[in-house]
C-alpha cells in the first residue's frame, strides 16, 4: 500500500505537467478537485451516512474551511503554475520539504513541540538541500521553484490544524469535506479560465487521473496506512514520491536528471529523516501517535 500510494502520489506531479500543457492552473486545479470530490462522496456514503457528514463538517467548518484553503486550493494552484515554469521532476523534490515546516510549525500548534538539537540541525540541512535545489534552476524559474516550495509550507500549516481541531472528526469525512469546500471556491476561477478548444485526451486524462486516483483513491490508501500502520510509518511516503517523480518525468517527460537533483534530495531526505524525529523515535517507541 505505501509502494502504491508512492506510486500514485509520484505520478502527480507527471499529469500536472501535461495538464498545465493546455490548461491554465485554476482550471486544472478547479477539474481535479471536482473530481475528487465526486469520487470521495462515494467513498463516505459506504461508509458513513452522508447527513452524520454534512453535519460534522457544519460543526467544525472554520477548521474545514481553512485545510481546504491551505491543502487543496492555493497549494494546487501554486503546484500547477510552478509546473508551468519547472520540472515536474523537481517540483517533487522540491515538496519533499513539508515535514520541515511541520518540525517549525508545531511549536505554535503544540506547546510541548521544541525544534532543538538534532531537530533543529535536520530542518537547516533539509532548507540546505532547498536552497540548492532553487540556486541551481535557471533565474527565470526561480519563482516557479519558490511556489513550490511554499506549498509544503502550506500542507504543513493545514495538517498541523487538522490534526488539532478535527481529531474528532472522521478521517474520510475530513478528506470528502475539505475536497468539496477547496472544489466550491476553485470552481468559479476554473470556469473564469475556460480554455477555448476541448483540450487533447492527454491533458483530459491527466485531469481525470489527477481527481479519480490522485486524491480520490490516494486518500483511501492514506487513510488506511495511517489506522493500520501507524503516522509515523505513513510519514515514510514522504521518501518515497520523490524518487517515483523522477523517474515519471526522465522515463515519461524526458526531463534531464541534474546532480544538483541528487544532491539536493539527498540534504532534504536527511534533513527530514532528523527533523521530523524519525531516528529518535525508532529508538525510543512513543506510546501514543498523533493524527495526521
Amino acid at each position: 500500500m505505501l509502494l502504491g500510494l508512492s506510486a500514485i502520489w509520484g505520478s502527480s506531479f507527471m499529469f500536472i505537467k501535461v495538464g498545465v500543457r493546455q490548461l491554465e492552473p485554476s482550471t486544472l486545479v478547479a477539474g481535479r478537485l471536482l473530481l475528487a470530490a465526486l469520487t470521495l462522496v462515494a467513498i463516505v456514503v459506504a461508509r458513513t451516512p452522508l447527513r452524520a457528514a454534512i453535519a460534522q463538517i457544519r460543526a467544525h467548518i472554520g477548521p474545514f474551511l481553512f485545510v481546504a484553503l491551505l491543502n487543496s486550493v492555493v497549494p494546487f494552484w501554486l503546484l500547477a503554475w510552478g509546473e508551468t515554469r519547472i520540472d515536474s521532476g523537481l517540483a517533487a523534490l522540491l515538496q519533499a520539504c513539508a515535514p520541515l515546516f511541520t518540525a517549525l510549525l508545531a511549536v505554535f500548534f503544540f506547546r510541548a513541540e521544541r525544534v532543538s538539537g538534532q531537530r533543529l540541525l535536520g530542518v537547516l540541512v533539509g532548507f540546505g538541500g532547498v536552497a540548492l535545489l532553487v540556486g541551481a534552476v535557471p533565474s527565470g524559474s526561480v519563482l516557479g521553484a519558490l511556489a513550490v516550495v511554499l506549498t509544503g509550507f502550506c500542507y504543513a500549516a493545514s495538517s498541523l490544524a487538522g490534526g488539532r481541531y478535527l481529531t474528532s472528526v472522521p478521517p474520510a469525512t475530513i478528506a470528502f469535506g475539505t475536497t468539496t469546500i477547496a472544489a466550491a471556491i476553485s470552481l468559479p476561477f476554473g470556469l473564469a479560465q475556460l480554455p477555448g478548444s476541448v483540450p487533447g485526451w492527454k491533458v483530459i486524462g491527466s485531469v481525470v487521473a489527477l481527481g479519480v486516483v490522485g486524491l480520490g483513491v490516494a486518500y483511501v490508501l492514506y487513510f488506511a496506512l495511517i489506522t493500520g500502520a501507524g503516522a509515523s510509518r505513513t510519514i515514510l511516503v514522504t521518501y518515497l514520491v520523490p524518487p517515483m517523480a523522477l523517474f515519471y518525468g526522465a522515463t515519461v517527460l524526458d526531463e534531464k536528471l541534474k546532480l544538483s537533483d541528487l544532491a539536493g534530495l539527498a540534504l532534504i531526505l536527511l534533513g527530514v529523516t532528523l527533523g521530523t524525529g524519525v531516528v529518535q523515535s525508532r529508538r525510543r517507541p512513543q506510546p501514543t501517535e498523533q493524527p495526521a
